[in-house]
This record gives C-alpha cells, sequence and structure tokens, in this order.
C-alpha cells in the first residue's frame, strides 16, 4: 500500500482506501451529486485486494456489499438531489451458465429498495468492430453469423442511470441562461455556435437548446472515448491518462469512464460549488471532472497505482478561485 493515504485542496479531497471505511465519516445530506461505475460484479477483476468489490465470489455477495455503499450514498446525498450510476450488462457465465443477466436492473431495484426514485436511464453507445477487436468476442464476429447466427451478439451499450434522493431539494440546480458548452463529438451547426440570446433570456438561446435536445436523448452516439468516436486534445482520447496504473500481477481492466458523460452529469446535476462524490475513484475522471467544471470533488480509491495516477490526474485539473474551507472536517 502507498504511504500516501489522501490529498486534500480546497478543491478536491481524495482518498486513498476504503469506501466502506471513509464513506461513514461523511456528514449527512452533504454530497450534491455522485457520479461512478461500481465494479461490474466478477466481469473485470481490478486488483488482488480481499476487499475489493471486484472479487466477491458470487454475484449476490456482490449486492451484499455494493448495498451498503449504496446506503451511505443515499444517507450523505441532499435530499432531492441524484446519484448517478455508470454500468452495462454482464454475462451471467461470470458466475454460472451462459448469456447475460441484468445489471443495470438489479442497480434500479437497490437503489429503489434503499430510498432513492429511479429517474432515467441513458445509453452509450459502442462501434460493434470496435468492440469485437478490443475483446475478442466471439459473438461479434462476422464469422459467427456464417457459421450459426443464433449466437451472434451485439456491442452492447454502456448504461448511465440517474437516481434522485427522495424529499424537497433546498437548493434547485438552475441554468438562468441555459447551457454555454457542449460535451461531445457531434458538429455544431454553424447559425447557433455564438450566443444568440437576446438580453439574457434562456429561452433564445440556441446554442442552448441545440445542446439540451443532444443529452435530453435516451441514446448518446456523441461521446468521444468511446469505440470509434473520436474528438481532439485530450477529449480527443475522450479519457484521462491510465496507461501508467496498470499493476502486472493483478491488472485485468482499466478503462476510464468518459470526460463528456462525466461532464454531462456533474453540470446537468449539480450546481457550481457543490460536493461531487465518486467512491470508485480510479484514476480520478469523476473527480477531475467536476473540478473543472467549478464543482468541488470527493474520492476514494483502494488500489494503490489507481490512487497514484489519480493524484497526478487532480494534479492537472487546472487552478479555479474558491470561498471557504471545504474539508478541514475530514482531515485525517
Amino acid at each position: 500500500m502507498s504511504s500516501l493515504k489522501s490529498v486534500i485542496t480546497d478543491k478536491y479531497a481524495i482518498y486513498h482506501g476504503d469506501s466502506c471505511e471513509v464513506l461513514p465519516t461523511l456528514p449527512d445530506n452533504s454530497i450534491g451529486l455522485s457520479v461512478y461505475s461500481p465494479p461490474f460484479c466478477g466481469l473485470y477483476n481490478y486488483s488482488s485486494d480481499e476487499r475489493d468489490l471486484s472479487n466477491c465470489r458470487s454475484y449476490s455477495e456482490f449486492f451484499d456489499h455494493y448495498k451498503f455503499i449504496v446506503s451511505e450514498i443515499h444517507r450523505i446525498t441532499k435530499p432531492g438531489r441524484n446519484t448517478v450510476v455508470h454500468c452495462m450488462d454482464v454475462p451471467f457465465s461470470v458466475h454460472a451458465g451462459a448469456g447475460l443477466t441484468d445489471f443495470p436492473g438489479d442497480i434500479i431495484r437497490l437503489h429503489e429498495e434503499l430510498g432513492f426514485v429511479f429517474q432515467c436511464r441513458q445509453h452509450i453507445w459502442k462501434e460493434p468492430l470496435g468492440v469485437r477487436l478490443r475483446t475478442m468476442a466471439k459473438g461479434l464476429a462476422h464469422a459467427q453469423i456464417v457459421a450459426d447466427s443464433t449466437l451472434a451478439d451485439c456491442a452492447g451499450s454502456d448504461q448511465l442511470i440517474t437516481f434522485r434522493k427522495k424529499g424537497t431539494n433546498e437548493e434547485p440546480v438552475t441554468h438562468p441562461t441555459g447551457l454555454h458548452s457542449y460535451a461531445g463529438s457531434r458538429q455544431i451547426p454553424h447559425d447557433i455556435l455564438h450566443w444568440k440570446g437576446h438580453e439574457g433570456k434562456q429561452t433564445e438561446n440556441r446554442f442552448s437548446h441545440w445542446i439540451w435536445r443532444q443529452y435530453a436523448s435516451a441514446f448518446w452516439d456523441d461521446i468521444r472515448g468511446c469505440d470509434g468516436v473520436k474528438g481532439e486534445g485530450i477529449r480527443g482520447k475522450g479519457v484521462l491518462p491510465y496507461v501508467e496504473s496498470k499493476d502486472l500481477d493483478d491488472e485485468k481492466h482499466v478503462h476510464p469512464l468518459q470526460l463528456d458523460v462525466i461532464e454531462r452529469a456533474v453540470v446537468l446535476r449539480s450546481n457550481p460549488g457543490d460536493t461531487v462524490l465518486t467512491p470508485f475513484l480510479g484514476v480520478g475522471s469523476e473527480c477531475y471532472g467536476a473540478v473543472i467544471n467549478g464543482r468541488r470533488a470527493i474520492g476514494i480509491e483502494l488500489k494503490d497505482t489507481y490512487f497514484k495516477q489519480a493524484v497526478r490526474n487532480l494534479a492537472s485539473a487546472g487552478e479555479y478561485k474558491e470561498e471557504g474551507e471545504l474539508f478541514g472536517a475530514l482531515e485525517p
């Protein structure tokens, strides 16, 4: 384990430790938004640590432990605010038998059991050939439809599921003049690229209306960093640097959540200055996305190499002028 247990600034606090131990130290009703990808219950193994949720012995054991995480997120989330979960269908053969299991559906049912309202779900497109080349899935090969297409698969989408904690939101998340920045790969129509509002009226901000039509869709095919979708600069890669976080003795998977996805969730679901939480920090993507969009962030990561990469990534997030002390009560 790294000797570095936490990095705390006025913009973010990241902890090298177990979410099951750190989350209970956070105050009730203190988090404006949480965004994260849970370990996919055995589909990927992120480390050899027995505390790692990806090492659960069964699907039911995973949900026994994950239930504690979700219950803590419910406790610390402000009433009326959101938690956003990135997930996907997983092969049931990971545990027994064959075919797929409805992992997103079980996540929905767990959140409803614990007091969240299932609000909406977006699907994130993946290019089939890209998925085939990356995973070598037999069912995505053209040879499969030649031999027996009853066994053909599809390049299943990632899913972004939004939940809301019951209660009244005392601080509505507002956009008085609409949206001003588009996180995606689609070509912006030239006639709406610049501000077209009149006296600051958001109803006449055609650019914002266009952005909202992309975000409000249930099917996102413009996310940079997905197979087949590209952009420019760091957005061209679509994800934060992560190669150096690979640990040869136990690493089986690492693929950070795309920055476009995180920005959409953060901008739509939180106010500037809100605290955004991720209980599975990875290489720091969700915290990075929160900070560069004027929010504050808390992240927790168990794996040593991931945490070290998150430290480097967050250090490059840039400077924002914030007022007041945020994390003094959380310092170890």
